[in-house]
């Protein structure tokens, strides 16, 4: 099928700028591939453009990377909130705000805009791909696929692969090819709520919720038990917040509705953070505080 060949997909089409969107641009430009990167406001998009600038430095400074190598991967990158660009891209990935109606516009705009043998990945991390491919045309479902990537993206060495019914195998092919060229470890997920990994996590994260509020132990305590006592990286709450409590809010509601197990119900504390604008790190308050410098 054209088009699904990894080697053809010179220029990537990335929809949104932020933590996830600047991350996946910045392994697509660092493995040779020319990147649009796009949000409908040009200052948030050249705001993500920065923001791989500022990666790309630190990668310098600790010997990881050349200033050559540096200067080569950000001239691949160009900011822009012309949608248009998308006609000249081989792939194009959405990590737009997690909510439905929000992905399937984009989608229904972009259907009539990029090339008809382009590839259309989103990065969606719970919702069903099968209602996302459902806003594009009949002809274009075989080419829609679920490409989840797992913050911070040019770290953490995981893609989730989510075939829709309609996936093709050649689709799911030239993802499993894309990601190992960008240095990623790929599991496949069925197109079932919160896929395989959130499945697995969001319990767990609201579980330590429900404990905190309960007062069985303190944010502290509760992240120090999980880090030193199950030998994770990152206690369950220190990386609620570090998600964004908003999305990890998202994702359950998504999971309880989809499969209305009891141990998906979004805890109320939860609930509570998120109407109060705490959403973890990115607002300095969530389960923890994190000061501003």
């Amino acid at each position: 099928m054209p088009g699904t060949e990894t080697s053809s997909i010179g220029t990537v089409f990335v929809a949104g700028a932020g933590l996830m969107g600047h991350g996946i641009a910045q392994v697509f430009a660092a493995s040779g591939r020319h990147v649009a990167l796009y949000e409908p406001d040009q200052a948030r998009a050249l705001a993500g453009r920065e923001r791989i600038a500022g990666n790309l430095a630190r990668l310098v400074d600790k010997g990881r990377l050349t200033s050559e190598e540096r200067d080569a991967t950000l001239a691949r990158i160009s900011a822009t909130a012309n949608a248009a660009d998308a006609g000249a891209a081989g792939l194009v990935v959405e990590a737009i705000f997690e909510d439905l109606a929000v992905k399937r516009a984009f989608w229904s705009d972009v259907d009539a805009i990029a090339p008809s043998d382009a590839i259309f990945a989103s990065n969606t991390s719970s919702i069903s791909i099968d209602r996302l491919a459902d806003a594009v045309s009949a002809g274009r479902r075989s080419r829609f696929v679920g490409m989840h990537f797992f913050s911070p993206v040019p770290i953490m060495p995981l893609v989730e692969l989510v075939r829709g019914s309609a996936t093709s195998n050649e689709t799911a092919e030239a993802i499993r090819t894309l990601s190992a060229d960008l240095g990623k470890q790929v599991i496949v997920s069925a197109d079932r709520p919160g896929f395989l990994v959130n499945r697995m996590l969001m319990p767990f994260l609201a579980e330590a919720m429900r404990a905190f509020a309960e007062g069985v132990g303190t944010a502290e305590d509760i992240d120090t038990g999980a880090r030193i006592g199950l030998n994770h990286p990152m206690g369950p709450l220190a990386l609620a917040d570090f998600i964004g409590l908003d999305v990890c809010l998202g994702i359950m509601v998504v999971l309880h509705e989809g499969l209305g197990h009891e141990q998906f119900e979004p805890p109320q504390v939860l609930r509570d953070l998120v109407a109060a604008g705490h959403l973890g790190q990115k607002t300095g308050r969530g389960f923890h505080a994190y000061p501003r410098s």
